[in-house]
Formats: structure tokens, sequence, C-alpha cells
């Protein structure tokens, strides 16, 4: 791999947008994204990644399911499709020197692609962890996830994410990380 494209622990924030209760069931594939939000969210926690979260007008379309409300306290609000109109979402990236940034979320063709291609206008490497992301519709996922690859996001998964974080074994966090990836690889086979 490109050592310029690794995903690189120290260097990565997590952003998780708005998993919210009146979108998560319209979107397809919805219970298996919302286990590897939580995964994610879960292993950015173990190796001290910082993770932000965004609710696309909470007023009507509620707040971040219950599953990932707990896991995501602060959640700022906004209106504009791209999280990136919250201004304090790159002035944090920057004051943390967090350049590599792993976008999760809903929907991907709507405010996944948006904040995607403002973060690249930025200059910041966007990671689409793409089995964590979802649309209402399949193609429109999939549409995206082809034309922000050809923008210059790196395609990568849950797992890949958290194992590239964790970079060896002997990492002193990779026992918990190990335990994670136990649990859900039980979860997935119910």
């Amino acid at each position: 791999m490109n050592h310029a494209t690794q995903l690189i622990a120290a260097e990565s924030a997590l952003l998780i947008i708005d998993a919210q209760e009146k979108l998560v069931p319209l979107i397809h594939g919805s219970e298996a994204m919302v286990r590897n939000l939580a995964f994610l969210i879960d292993g950015a926690a173990i190796l001290d990644i910082p993770v932000f979260a965004s609710e696309q007008y909470p007023k009507g379309l509620g707040p971040t399911i219950t599953a990932l409300a707990k896991k995501l306290p602060v959640r700022a609000a906004k209106v504009a499709f791209s999280c990136c109109a919250i201004p304090s979402i790159i002035e944090d990236f920057r004051k943390l020197n967090r350049t590599r940034i792993v976008l999760a979320g809903i929907e991907s063709h709507v405010c996944v692609l948006n904040t995607a291609l403002d973060l690249l206008a930025e200059d910041f490497w966007v990671y689409l962890a793409v089995d964590a992301m979802g649309s209402r519709y399949g193609i429109d996922h999939d549409i995206t996830v082809r034309r922000l690859e050809g923008a210059g996001a790196i395609l990568t998964t849950v797992e890949t994410a958290v194992f590239e974080w964790t970079a060896a074994s002997s990492h002193p966090r990779f026992k918990q990380v190990s335990a994670l990836v136990q649990a859900r690889m039980r979860a997935l086979r119910g």
C-alpha cells in the first residue's frame, strides 16, 4: 500500500453523518449498516480516534437512533447537506491535526457525497467506510461510491479501517480490537 494513502490513527478522525430516527429505517440494508456504524464507533473509541457526528434538521428528521446516540453524545445540527457547513467540523479537524477523515452514515448520495466533496476540496484525505454508509436505493449508494472514488476518496470497510488504525498485533490495545472483531463475527452469525 502506498503510505500516502494509508489510514494512520494519529492523523485520523471519524465522522458519522445523519444516522437519524426518521432516515435509518428507509435505508437499504439499514440493519447491517447500523451494526457496522456501531463497530466503527467502538473501534475508534478503543484506539482514541476522535469521533464527530451530525444530524440533518433534527427537528424534522429526529435525533440520532438510540442504538448509536449513547456512543455519540455530541452531535452537530445542520440544514446544509455538507457537514462542512458546520464551521467547527473543519476547524476541529485542523486543530487536532486530523487530515485523514473516515466518513460513514447516510445518505450516501446526499450528505455523505457533499461532505466528501467539500473535504476533498479542503485537501483532506477522505476514506469511505462503504459498509457503514447507505441510501434508500442501492443504485444511489453504488453510483456515489464510484463517483467519490473517481474524485479521490479512498474506499474501505469498517473492519479494514479499524485494523489499519491498529497497524499491528503488537498495538497495546490489539486485544480489545480483537475482542470487538470477534463479537462482530458472533453477531453476524446470529
